[in-house]
């Protein structure tokens, strides 16, 4: 028997359906929700349903977007040729910090055996279709240097080996900023892997 009135207990049993949110952090946020006032209550329900119709995947690139094609994919001062692979939407707005020029493609997600993610529950086709029209030069990809992320990029490396577009990987090691001491084997192995001439 829940502790709370069924309409709070159903609402928190949603918020904790979020990343990172738990048991108190819902429970935290379901309080706030029910202090505040009937208008912001309905404009947050307003929101979400908004969000829910209005936003959906760039036919090109994956990208959320409330226009198809993306504010990217549209774009005539970006250079269409050069695509940068990401595994999520969520890393655009790290890689634009950058003033990277080219577009996107989104995989919403990583090769995941453990998890029951294969190639074909990954967004791919539609940048293997491009990569073999001829219509891009080069793939950058992009994604996380953990174990999956290292595993999409080695498969994409592959499926795009017959399109003889070039494929290239974003360097990973030290970050800018912190202490070699403290780096693991794996980030000093890749930092000297991708090491450079000055």
């Amino acid at each position: 028997m829940s502790r709370f009135a069924e309409p709070m207990a159903r609402l928190i049993e949603e918020l904790k359906k979020l990343p990172g949110v738990g048991t108190k952090s819902a429970q935290r946020f379901a309080f706030h929700i029910l202090r505040g006032s009937d208008e912001d209550a309905v404009a947050l329900a307003d929101a979400v349903r908004g969000l829910k119709a209005s936003l959906r995947l760039c036919s090109i690139c994956n990208n959320v977007t409330d226009v198809d094609p993306c504010v990217f994919c549209a774009s005539p001062v970006r250079n269409q040729r050069q695509v940068c692979v990401v595994e999520e939407a969520t890393s655009i707005g790290a890689v634009e910090r950058t003033r990277y020029q080219g577009v996107y493609h989104v995989l919403h997600g990583t090769l995941s055996p453990l998890h029951g993610v294969g190639p074909e529950q990954l967004r791919t086709s539609g940048l293997v279709t491009r990569a073999l029209s001829g219509v891009i030069d080069e793939v950058i990809l992009a994604t996380s240097p953990t174990l999956e992320g290292e595993a999409t990029a080695n498969w994409l490396a592959s499926a795009l080996r017959e399109s003889k577009v070039r494929v290239t990987r974003i360097a990973t090691g030290v970050p800018a900023g912190s202490d070699i001491e403290y780096a693991d084997e794996v980030t000093m192995a890749r930092a000297l892997e991708g090491r450079r001439e000055l």
